[in-house]
């Protein structure tokens, strides 16, 4: 073979090498997360660095927490702007959300933290209608046109009770209300039925109740972590949270 052949044939290897790594990368979802009620995309904060160093996209959804169907309608739209496929991560009120945007063809995976996983048809306030009143809920504050929030000393002692003070007096002034209504809308589908997903229990939550939190998580058959956390585990535990989403990344990858 003369010099010429050999450097064709190299330059023919490297490509295909170079092709195939790129098809792997191709292959590596990205990641959509949905933040729930009495919050917005900040509150992944702490979360979203330690994915993007793992060479993972990452998209943090700013829902109005107006309506359901508004929330999946916009949750629909970051996925649609992905390449690939795409695991969907919501928190609380996030979970009813990607329980019915989940259903969009790119969603590989979800995965659920301390949130609600609906059944198709059901609504969030049903999801918990036979587990007694969290404490948080009993201090949610609506104004005059009917949208929810959580007083400071309320969001620091119930809702964030294991992050520094400073940390949750800069989440109590971006949380963001929610429309009471929403949690009447009803989920159109469930797609945990036909994909895999990731339940984290938060073992000391005063939003929604652990044992919720855990029936919903068999419910769905879902990979279950329990971490000894506030309602907002992302915020106290990131790197424990993150982990979580890469397994779900990394299978979703295969």
């Amino acid at each position: 073979m003369n010099t010429r052949r050999i450097l064709s044939s190299l330059a023919l290897g490297t490509a295909l090498l170079t092709g195939g790594h790129a098809a792997i990368a191709a292959e590596q979802p990205s990641v959509v997360i949905v933040h729930g009620a009495f919050a917005d995309g900040s509150d992944w904060a702490k979360v979203i660095p330690l994915l993007q160093a793992k060479g993972i996209k990452v998209t943090a959804v700013q829902n109005g927490l107006e309506s359901l169907a508004g929330d999946v309608a916009t949750t629909r739209r970051v996925i649609d702007n992905q390449k690939g496929k795409v695991v969907l991560v919501g928190h609380s009120w996030g979970g009813s959300v990607i329980t019915d945007a989940g259903q969009d063809d790119k969603v590989s995976a979800l995965v659920y933290v301390a949130a609600f996983a609906l059944d198709a048809g059901q609504s969030t306030a049903e999801a918990g209608k036979d587990y007694p009143t969290p404490p948080g809920i009993t201090k949610l504050v609506a104004d005059s046109k009917g949208y929810l929030s959580l007083p400071p000393e309320a969001l620091a002692e119930d809702f964030a009770q294991d992050v520094p003070a400073a940390q949750a007096a800069v989440m109590a002034a971006t949380q963001g209300p929610i429309q009471a209504k929403a949690f009447g809308d009803k989920a159109t589908g469930a797609a945990w039925k036909t994909r895999s997903s990731w339940y984290i229990v938060a073992s000391e939550d005063r939003m929604i109740p652990p044992d919720l939190e855990r029936a919903m998580a068999k419910k769905i058959g879902a990979k279950v972590s329990t971490l000894p956390t506030s309602h907002v585990p992302q915020q106290s535990r990131p790197a424990d949270v993150a982990a979580v989403i890469i397994d779900a990344v990394n299978a979703s990858t295969k």
